[in-house]
């Protein structure tokens, strides 16, 4: 039975995770590197704890939702890290997007100390983590997924188990190709529209019962239009995901060549400062290609 979780990375992501697992019922003790986020929830019934090996010690699983590999490891296998505060037979959940190599790294790690790790990247944005509506892609030991499954139910719907360590980045690494893409494709059909004379959000309404209907032109077509780029999930964190997959392309001597041609738009994107924005930023660069000028956003 799982009695106390340990959350650490309250970011965008996080912090609404960590909340809805207290809304559940479960004990969680926090960290985050900022004070603020872990005051907030400390405010709610968390409890708050100055490391990662703190919030490790009491926990029958741990859930890491961090940025980037480098934090993932700092927190895990540094100094007062995870590492250090796990017991034998502790579940490590890392939820964060990294590469498939680290994973396999630290569950090797783990593996000396008797304990688990699930790798379980997630998908879905800031209103996905809020209302529990994640997609959750996991790798690891299938009886370990099944042990943590309820947790990951209160956190998410689509909730799947892919393989072994490294196969759920793996899996959220094809997401953000086929993501990425198609964040480019609709805001080309937009400049195409807009170029030729067209309403670009009329455009929008007609396509959206055809073929062409995806979430990202229902959901990013629409930030496209209103010119709201507040992140629902950050360019910075695309930019990293793509760089993790060409990566991990080196490695297999694989050809993608949609996915390299997208990782200059990133570049593109972040020349102009806008890594903070939303993905779907994306638009901002390729109008700035054909010459598009616009006043908001």
């Amino acid at each position: 039975m799982i009695s106390a979780i340990g959350f650490i990375g309250l970011g965008l992501m996080g912090k609404p995770m960590a909340r809805n697992l207290m809304k559940a019922g479960y004990r969680l003790v926090v960290h985050n590197r900022s004070r603020g986020a872990v005051d907030v929830l400390a405010a709610e019934g968390a409890t708050a704890a100055l490391s990662p090996q703190e919030a490790a010690e009491t926990a029958d699983v741990v859930i890491t939702m961090l940025p980037a590999d480098t934090h993932v490891e700092e927190v895990v296998l540094g100094q007062n890290g995870v590492l250090d505060g796990l017991r034998p037979d502790t579940v490590l959940v890392d939820m964060s997007t990294i590469s498939p190599s680290t994973v396999k790294k630290i569950a090797r790690r783990l593996t000396e100390k008797e304990a688990y790790m699930l790798d379980a990247p997630v998908s879905g944005g800031d209103v996905a983590a809020i209302d529990a509506t994640l997609s959750i892609m996991v790798g690891g030991n299938p009886e370990i997924f099944e042990r943590v499954l309820p947790i990951f139910q209160k956190l998410g719907r689509n909730i799947n188990y892919i393989g072994e360590n490294g196969a759920g980045q793996v899996t959220k690494a094809a997401n953000q190709i086929i993501v990425a893409l198609t964040i480019e494709a609709v805001a080309e059909a937009f400049i195409f529209a807009k170029k030729s004379g067209v309403d670009p959000s009329r455009v929008r309404e007609a396509i959206m019962g055809g073929y062409a209907q995806s979430r990202i032109l229902e959901l990013h077509g629409k930030r496209m239009i209103d010119r709201n780029f507040k992140p629902g999930g950050k360019a910075r964190s695309h930019k990293k995901d793509i760089e993790i997959v060409l990566s991990v392309a080196r490695d297999l001597d694989i050809c993608l060549p949609a996915t390299a041609f997208s990782a200059h738009r990133w570049n593109a994107l972040a020349a102009q400062g806008g890594l903070d924005l939303d993905h779907s930023a994306m638009v901002k660069v390729l109008e700035s290609m054909s010459g598009i000028k616009v006043c908001a956003g």
